[in-house]
Parts: C-alpha cells; sequence; structure tokens
C-alpha cells in the first residue's frame, strides 16, 4: 500500500471540511475559523511519517506512539494459549494513531470483538471496549498485537489479512481519535520497558527474542 504523509484515511474529513470552510467564507468569512481549525486538527491527527526500523530480528519493537501504562503477566487464551506478557500502551489524541507491526513475519490470526468505549487508559478497558486482534509468527516465535478503542475512537482500522506477509514496522492500521494497544509475547522474551516510559511504533525497542 502506498503511504502518504496524511494517513487515506483523513481524505474523507478534510474533504468535507474543506467543502465547509468555503461555505463558511461565503456566509461570513470569520466562521471559516472553525472548519479551519478542524482542518488542522485532522491533518495532525492523521499524520503519518516515516520511520527508521531497528535491523535486529530479534528486536520487538513498539506497535504504537504512547505511553507505557503497564507490563504485565497475563494469561492470554486468543492466539498465545498461555502464560504471555502484556505491554499496554496508551495512545492520547496528541500522538501518531499508526500502529505498526512489532516484527516480521504471517498473519496467522485475525479476530474482531464489538465493545464498548470506556476511556483506553482504564484498567478494564481492554477487558470490555471493542477490540481487534493481529496474531504473527515467524521462525523465533509468535506475538499478538491488539488495537483498543478508547472514550473517543469510533473506529479501528486494519490493513493486513491471513495469510499477509508483514516487515518489523510495517503499518498494519490506526485507531481514530485516542485509543490503546497491546502487545502479548511468550515469557521468554526479555522486555526492555517499564510502565511511564514513552514509546513510539516501529522505533522503540518492546523486548529482545531469547533463541537460547
Amino acid at each position: 500500500m502506498k503511504q502518504y504523509p496524511i494517513s487515506r484515511d483523513a481524505w474523507f474529513y478534510l474533504a468535507i471540511l474543506a467543502f465547509l470552510m468555503v461555505l463558511a467564507y461565503w456566509v461570513w468569512p470569520w466562521l471559516v475559523v472553525i472548519p479551519g481549525i478542524l482542518f488542522l486538527f485532522i491533518l495532525f491527527f492523521f499524520r503519518n511519517p516515516e520511520r527508521v526500523i531497528p535491523t535486529d530480528e530479534l528486536m520487538l519493537v513498539s506497535p504504537a506512539d504512547g505511553v507505557v501504562m503497564d507490563v504485565e503477566r497475563v494469561m492470554e487464551d486468543q492466539f498465545l494459549n498461555g502464560e504471555s506478557i502484556r505491554v499496554r500502551i496508551f495512545l492520547s489524541v496528541f500522538n501518531v494513531h499508526i500502529n505498526r507491526c512489532p516484527m516480521a513475519g504471517e498473519v496467522v490470526f485475525r479476530s474482531y470483538r464489538p465493545g464498548l468505549m470506556i476511556p483506553a487508559f482504564k484498567s478494564h478497558a481492554s477487558e470490555l471496549n471493542e477490540k481487534n486482534y493481529v496474531g504473527i509468527q515467524n521462525e523465533h516465535l509468535k506475538i499478538l498485537v491488539t488495537q483498543v478503542t478508547g472514550f473517543i475512537a469510533r473506529r479501528i482500522v486494519c490493513w493486513v489479512n491471513m495469510g499477509d506477509k508483514v516487515a518489523k514496522g510495517e503499518r498494519f492500521g490506526l485507531i481514530k481519535f485516542g485509543s490503546c494497544s497491546e502487545i502479548f509475547v511468550p515469557t521468554n522474551v526479555e522486555i526492555m520497558i517499564s510502565p511511564g516510559d514513552k514509546v513510539r511504533g516501529g522505533v522503540s525497542v518492546i523486548g529482545r527474542v531469547s533463541v537460547e
């Protein structure tokens, strides 16, 4: 998929706001300020920057920009089916909302669950909110990445399907207007971040695979 500085998912909103700006100008020029501010916000929110991705194949990178909320051992029963380490990342409306693949591999699991829209920073949001699951596997391990809606978010967008080959740091989707992303990894992965850390999708190293 060809990439643009502004995600294509923003184009519909930008077109409507551009039309409203023209309409507002003809009604009363000062009215153009309102759709103009919204136009600039959409440009900012849907920005799609290029990133330099770490090349070490044993390093797992963050699936999203944001702040690490917690790092916990949990039982993951959707894909890994066992004890796993979960890293939760909260994305505010000021973060880049493009989701990226933490490692190279093949998409071998996809699932979607409708749900609520509790604020994404709440501890129980992951269990109750709308959620999309993407499982990736390679010769070293398999991981699960989730996209979780927040209070403002209204739509999860996912661009990959079962059987797709993905590269580390490759864009696989986005969540519109505030959200949470999670990564579940096996317990033999050495986690290299802590709660409170700020991370960047495709750049920040989440952990390292142990192949011993």
